[in-house]
């Protein structure tokens, strides 16, 4: 009995996966930090940021959406606009690894099995772990590497996307993280585990920011799908 409830439970699993939607492919953009080091301004990609994505299309107007994203994060105060950050002179350079869970939504219908172009804005939001360095001042007055940290992050991603051919969505998006970390620069160190006795700096009232700005290309596969109510 066992057998057959467990061949029942694969067959019902496997109906159930191809009768969906799926699109998996690539990011590639650019990457740009806001905070207490260098200039402050929101689209101003200055690194390198290449990823993959994942997405689960559960209705016409939204997605499961899933993500990896690798990318730098740098400034310097000798490029922002401030005379303050001028003198003082510091920059930093650490590198960030990106995992994003959330709902993806589209401002008109969408269906993969529409043959027409299709056309449509759409927003993102959910969770974002990262990896980044734990940053902190020298004795030499620079920002240096300590040790690896995982933080968290709310993505706001407001993006476009057109369909190409009958197999390919390729998406134009600007996306901004707001973390709950004020250490991707250094300069909070006493937010973690023996960075009491470090030196501080900048607005210890605010979070940094760090954005992606880029292109996304999937290719989709699955039958047309049943949609379920959620």
């Amino acid at each position: 009995m066992r057998y057959l409830t467990a061949f029942i439970m694969m067959v019902l699993l496997h109906n159930t996966l191809q009768a969906q939607t799926y699109e998996v492919g690539v990011m590639l953009g650019g990457a740009n930090y806001i905070g207490d080091v260098g200039n402050t301004t929101y689209i101003s990609p200055n690194e390198l940021a290449i990823g993959g994505i994942v997405k689960w299309n559960r209705s016409e107007r939204h997605s499961f959406r899933a993500s990896l994203l690798y990318t730098r994060l740098s400034a310097d105060d000798a490029d922002s606009d401030e005379a303050r950050r001028n003198q003082r002179g510091y920059k930093f350079d650490n590198s960030l690894l990106e995992g994003s869970l959330g709902l993806e939504f589209t401002f008109k219908e969408w269906s993969l099995h529409n043959f027409e172009p299709q056309f449509t804005p759409y927003l993102y939001t959910g969770i974002t772990g990262f990896l980044s360095h734990d940053l902190a001042l020298a004795g030499n007055n620079e920002l240096t590497e300590r040790r690896r940290n995982i933080d968290f992050a709310i993505p706001m991603v407001f993006g476009l996307k057109w369909s190409i051919a009958t197999k390919f969505v390729l998406g134009l998006e600007v996306g901004a993280r707001y973390t709950f970390t004020d250490n991707l620069d250094g300069s909070t160190p006493e937010e973690f585990d023996g960075g009491e006795n470090l030196p501080s700096f900048g607005n210890p009232n605010t979070n940094d920011w760090y954005m992606f700005t880029g292109i996304t290309l999937t290719y989709t596969f699955g039958r047309k799908p049943c949609y379920c109510s959620f």
